[in-house]
Formats: structure tokens, C-alpha cells, sequence
């Protein structure tokens, strides 16, 4: 029977990739990579041969179509992303509502996604938290922090290294130079790190010392007063 498979691929080091998600990627007709280049090292390291096609977020509206007519015909397709779970800040989303809207099977796999270590070796609160990803460049990005200055959940960014700074300073306006963050970067890879402090400190950090890598900042969320609380129970 056709069928999608989301399959995750390793955030950095290739042990964390999965025996399933191998035999997934050898078994199906097709793979659909974000970056064939990138993908074809990790395919090559496991001796992997399935045909590849380029599936981005610039050619993804043009390509659904067909890979939905592939999928109807009876393919089994595979679909990967650079790095963790596809359609996570990352291709997916457009494939897989289509396969839903048009009853094909999808089927995800689990595996390496970057905020989940990032959350827990924070040490925040991380029994209710919200996933933010990549914030507004320019339009509608004070809007959303004016929106999470009062939540009180942990919150999760993906944050570009050229920007974490900036990104640092917005948390320090906004939320307040008290409020706790921790910045994991390079997960799972040789130079990974988490540094934790108020946002005022993690700042300083960054200031004296330019960041390299994937970064995952994750924020405490708005403390309550216990009279507040009470007043809102």
C-alpha cells in the first residue's frame, strides 16, 4: 500500500539515527530531501541508494500535486529534512495535510528533533511549554512578544546564530533581564553547550563571545504571584 513516511534524521552526530528510519529510507520508492547534497552524505554514510528528489519550501506548493498522484499510483515515498523532524520549522506540512485531505497513510517516525534535548537540559519547567520557532523577522515581531511577555509557560525558540544576540537583547526589553533562559547549541555535536543565567547574563555571554552553530533558546515563562494565582483559581 502507499504511504508517507516522516522520517527524522540526526541533528548533528549520525548514531542517533534510527534502525527504522534506515530501513524506511531503503525500502521506499522515493526519498524527498530538502537539500539532495546534505541528504546524500547521510545516505552514502548508510549505504542507502533509494532515488532522491529536491522538496523545499521554495518548490513544495508545485510539487504536491504530483507527489500526491505518485502516492495515489501506489509509491511508497520517504520524506526527510536537512536535520530532525521534517515540518518542524521545516518542509512538511503542505505534503502531509494533502496526504490526510486525500486518504494516504502517513506515518510518523520518531526521532531527533533539537528542541526536545534543549527543553530538558534547560531546567525549566518543562511540563507544559509552547513551541515558537522562529519569530517574525521584522512584521509582527513586537506584537508576538508583547503576546509572550505574559505567558507563563516555558517557551521554545530557533534562534539563527548571526541573531542571537539581537535576540537576547529583545528578551532582556521584553520579558524582563530577570527572567531565566538557557541556550543549547550544537546539540549532539562535538562543541555542543548550554549556558543558563537570566536573560541579562546569557546576554552578556553572547556579547563577549560570537556564537556558531543551531541554536535552541528556551525561555521560563511569566511567574504569577501565589495571590494572583488564587485570584484567577
Amino acid at each position: 500500500m502507499s504511504k508517507l513516511y516522516i522520517v527524522p534524521t540526526p541533528i548533528g552526530n549520525l548514531e542517533d539515527m534510527t534502525f527504522r528510519a534506515i530501513r524506511v529510507l531503503k525500502e521506499a520508492d522515493l526519498i524527498l530531501a530538502e537539500d539532495t547534497r546534505t541528504s546524500g552524505k547521510l545516505l552514502k554514510h548508510y549505504e542507502i541508494s533509494t532515488h532522491m528528489h529536491s522538496h523545499h519550501m521554495h518548490n513544495e506548493h508545485k510539487t504536491v500535486e504530483n507527489l500526491i498522484s505518485r502516492l495515489k499510483g501506489g509509491e511508497t515515498i520517504a520524506l526527510i529534512s536537512d536535520a530532525g523532524t521534517p515540518a518542524i520549522s521545516d518542509p512538511g506540512f503542505l505534503l502531509t495535510r494533502a496526504c490526510v485531505e486525500n486518504n494516504i497513510e502517513v506515518d510518523c517516525l520518531p526521532g531527533a528533533t533539537a528542541f526536545v534535548p534543549a527543553l530538558v537540559n534547560s531546567g525549566l519547567p518543562n511540563d507544559r511549554f509552547i513551541f515558537e520557532g522562529f519569530l517574525p523577522e521584522k512584521k509582527g515581531r513586537q506584537t508576538r512578544y508583547l503576546f509572550l511577555a505574559e505567558e507563563t509557560r516555558t517557551i521554545i525558540f530557533y534562534v539563527s546564530p548571526h541573531k542571537l544576540v539581537k535576540t537576547l537583547a529583545e528578551f532582556v526589553q521584553y520579558f524582563g533581564a530577570d527572567r531565566p533562559v538557557s541556550i543549547s547549541r550544537e546539540l549532539s555535536k562535538l562543541h555542543e553547550e548550554t549556558i543558563r543565567g537570566t536573560a541579562e547574563e546569557v546576554l552578556k555571554h553572547y556579547e563577549a563571545k560570537s556564537p556558531k552553530g543551531e541554536i535552541v533558546a528556551v525561555v521560563g515563562g511569566k511567574i504569577i504571584s501565589k495571590e494572583l494565582r488564587k485570584e484567577q483559581e
